[in-house]
């Protein structure tokens, strides 16, 4: 059995469910992976606890991989995306009278003390014609539609399959801005990544990870109602709703599978160009990044 230390981005969710899947069936076992999982400790960020050799294989934002390789020489590439869609939105009330991210300008927004997300949010109002002039703030309960119920910000980032599925249960009407739809073509949200002196040392321990991890998607797909059942056995005790789970899943489901490929993981390297260009343009890249030098689907089946 060889050992992999695989760290989560935040407190488990539909976003994760592959992986509950593949360790559920065992399907880790069979690869010969034994599998560590670590939850986030909110004190190291995934990318972090690679660099501290804390960990092997880390889930992270795409937006975090490209503010993380401009500031940090610690070379680190995504091996793999979670979701075929970006299912992340700038979020704020129904009522609060925003009805695009250009009135934002004066506004709030709910940030993580990292702030990797900051420079995107005042790009995404500039693209829109707006000042991108912007109050960051820093609740505790970052990235989540409660801050915007108990006025800490005007918006937050947040997941709509997972937050916004939660608001909505809970009769909190919100308004999403979804980064695509406004000149922001931000295509995977949440990417696997590891160091590139790993990929290439580790590189058939990697490809039997991901191959369990992408039946996991692949069953995850197909059995949305079980798979919420599995992820009730993994979830923080305040997400323990079967009915939030069984709704968070059914949005989440459809966005683990390629329609190109009908394959788990692989991320087309135009989409990746495309949001990286974008960076360059609004002032979020000082150099020019390849493609290439953030991602690969090379470990991939």
């Amino acid at each position: 059995m060889e050992r992999l230390r695989f760290t989560l981005d935040y407190t488990p969710n539909a976003n994760h469910s592959g992986v509950f899947a593949a360790i559920h069936h065992g399907w880790y076992k069979e690869a010969g992976i034994d599998l560590e999982l670590q939850h986030r400790d909110f004190q190291h960020g995934g990318i972090a606890k690679l660099e501290l050799g804390i960990a092997d294989v880390a889930f992270t934002a795409m937006l975090v991989l490209g503010s993380y390789r401009k500031h940090d020489s610690f070379p680190i590439k995504a091996i793999a995306t979670a979701m075929q869609n970006d299912l992340s939105t700038i979020a704020v009330l129904a009522k609060s009278g925003i009805e695009r991210p250009a009135q934002l300008d004066g506004r709030s927004y709910a940030s993580c003390q990292a702030g990797f997300k900051n420079p995107t949010v005042a790009a995404l109002i500039r693209s829109d014609g707006g000042q991108g002039d912007l109050t960051f703030t820093y609740p505790e309960k970052i990235s989540s539609w409660e801050a915007l119920a108990e006025k800490e910000a005007d918006s937050v980032w947040i997941y709509r399959n997972w937050q916004g599925v939660q608001a909505e249960l809970a009769g909190v009407d919100l308004r999403h801005f979804t980064l695509g739809d406004y000149g922001a073509p931000y295509c995977y949200s949440l990417v696997m990544v590891a160091n590139t002196d790993y990929i290439a040392k580790k590189a058939s321990t990697l490809r039997a990870f991901l191959a369990a991890t992408a039946k996991g998607y692949a069953w995850a797909a197909e059995n949305p109602v079980k798979m919420a059942e599995i992820l009730y056995e993994w979830v923080a005790e305040a997400d323990k709703h079967l009915t939030f789970l069984k709704a968070a899943q059914a949005a989440t489901s459809p966005h683990y599978i390629s329609s190109k490929t009908g394959s788990w993981g692989h991320m087309e390297v135009e989409k990746v160009n495309a949001y990286l260009k974008w960076r360059e343009a609004q002032g979020l890249e000082t150099t020019t990044v390849e493609a290439d030098a953030l991602v690969t689907n090379e470990l991939l089946g």
